[in-house]
C-alpha cells in the first residue's frame, strides 16, 4: 500500500513502495484497490507524459474548469521538479494559497492534486520526465492558466524569473484575480 502524507490544502504526497534488488527495482505506481484502501478513490481516464530538456522549464499554472476539472496524480520518472498546487476554489478558506513538493525519480514520490487547483512544475534538472494521470480528458475549451508569478499567490520558485523557460501561453496567462476560477 502506498504511504500517503498530507502536504496541506487537501493536496497529498504519495510514496508507492519500491522493491529493489541487484537487477533494479519494481514498483506498482497506481493500483485502484491499494489507493482506495489508502482513502483515494479517484478514477483516472488519461495518462500524460512530458519531457523538459532544460533546467528551469516552468509549465503552469494549468487547470481545467468544470465539467472537465481534473484531479492529477503527478510523478517524475527522470530528473526532479518543484511541483506546485494552488487552491482556486472561490469561497475556500485557502483560496489563492499554494503548497509545493520536490518530486524526483530518486525520491519516487508523487503528488495528488485535487480538482479546483491550478498545477505547475519547474524542472530542477535537465531532461526531466514527468508523468501524470488525470481524472478527466483534455478539453481545449475548458483549459485555463494563471500567471506563475502572480504576487497575490506569491509562489517562492527556487530559481530566479530570469532563468525560467516558459511557453508564450504561460507567459501571457492572466493573474488569479482575472482568471476564471471554481
Amino acid at each position: 500500500m502506498p504511504d500517503v502524507r498530507p502536504l496541506g490544502l487537501g493536496v497529498l504526497e504519495v510514496r508507492p513502495p519500491r522493491f529493489a534488488d541487484e537487477r533494479g527495482f519494481f514498483s506498482e505506481t497506481w493500483s485502484e484497490a491499494a489507493f482506495r484502501d489508502a482513502g483515494i478513490a479517484t478514477v483516472f481516464v488519461q495518462d500524460n507524459h512530458s519531457l523538459s530538456r532544460h533546467t528551469g522549464v516552468l509549465r503552469g499554472l494549468h487547470y481545467q474548469v468544470p465539467p472537465f476539472a481534473q484531479e492529477k496524480l503527478v510523478r517524475v520518472t527522470r530528473g526532479a521538479v518543484f511541483d506546485v498546487a494552488v487552491d482556486i476554489r472561490k469561497g475556500s478558506p485557502t483560496f489563492g494559497q499554494w503548497v509545493a513538493a520536490r518530486l524526483s525519480a530518486d525520491e519516487w514520490n508523487q503528488i495528488l492534486v485535487p480538482r479546483g487547483f491550478a498545477h505547475g512544475f519547474l524542472t530542477l534538472e535537465p531532461d526531466t520526465e514527468v508523468q501524470y494521470k488525470v481524472s478527466a480528458p483534455y478539453s481545449r475549451d475548458h483549459d485555463r492558466a494563471i500567471r506563475f508569478d502572480d504576487p497575490a499567490i506569491g509562489i517562492d520558485w527556487p530559481l530566479p524569473s530570469a532563468e525560467l523557460v516558459l511557453s508564450e501561453r504561460d507567459r501571457a496567462a492572466p493573474m488569479l484575480a482575472d482568471a476564471e476560477t471554481f
